[in-house]
């Protein structure tokens, strides 16, 4: 069989394969034979799709079915379930959601006892018994299925502890739920501490999630923030672990700016651990230039919220984010927390008592050169991600940028490109240079090259 999982669990259209019923059912089953041998018990929430009921279902009879209760927590964001999940003493945790994809798609998310993601032996482990098919039964160990009604307002309680009992009294934000996992929540928590609140995006269907809005769809949250002259614009994602901030002008802010805002603001509180912030390869070098500045170490991961995490444990640090939204501020969330971060960013933005547009950007970034080449098929993307030639081009060109320069050539995981990002001090340099990449890959088919603003 293919490999279903990968670094974000499994994923597709909803009643295609692997998104079928007799996919839950079978994985259900799975995870209750290998996983839930101790405590014999499960925790599942979903995001607002209407797959997600259908999903869910499945994976409860394919649980209970080898005797294992589930305790069914409803709607709520990732963040919640990985934060709350070591607190009611289960084998693992499931979440039903495509995050930041439209309403068709759906996945499953597995998580350890802690709210942690599960190690690739184990997955895989998962796999051949999905495949195999082949699962033992006991009619006198039948789980038995419950609902917890506290899940958000637990999370919620958890969360706004970062404040510190501080509250947003003068703050005007507009926020946009992504009609997703945060619709409820997000606006609840922001009116209690004491703010104007505009939402948009939160009015779910289970066919709107992430439709026009959230965000991957920043637009309409530029424009009501400019309208209703509010202070600053909030967007989320379907499961709320992604978060994207736009200023009063309705400017969308880079998530590397959002990363050095936090890290500057918790230096200053004393809240930064060990002086150190993770990023990502794909990270601004401007980023490393500014927190070295204020005495911060920048740590470089590989791409994705995991890798993040796993170098924030190694080093000892309490931040860490890509430049794509994941944010992670781990003394009050276990992975990427839209409401978290949202929080500590607009109470620093009160504390200074400048506007948004003043106080962002907070560094500047190097320039850029970014061009993904689509290539004609999935043969010659591998063919050309393993060309030694390229290889070699891509090292030369690091090598003449040294240690004011970066570049990234990365395959994609989910599509037949490959990205290629060089950032230099002067942006003539690198577009140069990154042609001699590129002319490295016209021995292949290519269907189309993208040049990312």
């Amino acid at each position: 069989m293919a490999k279903l999982f990968g670094t974000d669990g499994v994923r597709g259209v909803a009643n295609q394969y692997p998104m079928t019923v007799d996919f839950a059912l079978a994985l259900g089953k799975a995870c209750g034979q290998l996983i839930c041998t101790q405590k014999k018990k499960v925790v599942i929430a979903k995001d607002t799709r209407i797959s997600g009921d259908m999903l869910e279902a499945s994976l409860v009879a394919g649980f209970t079915s080898q005797g294992v209760d589930v305790l069914k927590l409803g709607v709520i964001p990732i963040p919640a379930l990985t934060s709350l999940t070591s607190g009611f003493d289960v084998d693992m945790a499931v979440m039903i959601t495509a995050s930041h994809n439209p309403y068709m798609d759906n996945g499953i998310k597995l998580l350890n006892g802690q709210g942690d993601r599960f190690d690739d032996s184990i997955i895989n482990e998962l796999e051949d018994l999905v495949e195999k098919n082949e699962f033992f039964y006991d009619i006198e160990k039948i789980g038995k299925v419950s609902v917890y009604e506290n899940a958000a307002l637990d999370y919620m309680e958890k969360a706004v502890k970062v404040l510190n009992g501080q509250k947003l009294t003068g703050l005007r934000v507009v926020l946009d739920c992504a009609n997703g996992a945060f619709s409820a929540i997000l606006p609840e928590v922001f009116m209690k501490l004491g703010a104007g609140v505009i939402t948009i995006g939160n009015q779910p269907d289970g066919k709107n999630i992430n439709k026009e809005c959230g965000s991957q769809h920043t637009e309409k949250l530029s424009q009501m923030v400019q309208e209703t002259h509010a202070q600053m614009g909030i967007a989320v994602d379907g499961d709320g672990d992604r978060i994207i901030i736009v200023d009063e002008l309705g400017n969308r802010l880079d998530g590397d700016q959002i990363i050095a805002f936090l890290a500057q603001t918790l230096k200053a509180s004393g809240q930064l651990r060990n002086d150190s912030v993770v990023a990502t390869i794909m990270s601004n070098i401007g980023l490393d230039k500014y927190l070295e500045s204020l005495g911060i170490t920048t740590y470089r991961s590989a791409v994705g919220e995991k890798s993040v995490i796993l170098k924030m444990r190694e080093i000892g640090a309490n931040l860490g984010g890509e430049e794509s939204g994941h944010m992670v501020l781990s003394d009050y969330s276990r992975t990427g927390d839209g409401m978290v971060v949202a929080l500590t960013v607009a109470l620093g933005y009160l504390q200074s008592g400048q506007k948004m547009s003043e106080l962002f950007p907070v560094f500047k970034p190097y320039p850029c050169s970014e061009v993904d080449t689509y290539f004609a098929n999935k043969e010659e993307l591998l063919q050309a991600n393993s060309d030694h030639e390229v290889l070699n081009i891509a090292e030369n060109v690091r090598q003449q940028l040294g240690r004011e320069g970066n570049v990234i050539v990365r395959k994609s995981g989910t599509e037949p490109l490959i990205k290629v990002k060089i950032m230099g001090s002067d942006y003539d340099e690198i577009s140069r240079l990154n042609e001699q990449i590129r002319n490295g890959f016209k021995k292949y088919q290519i269907a189309k090259i993208r040049v990312v603003k």
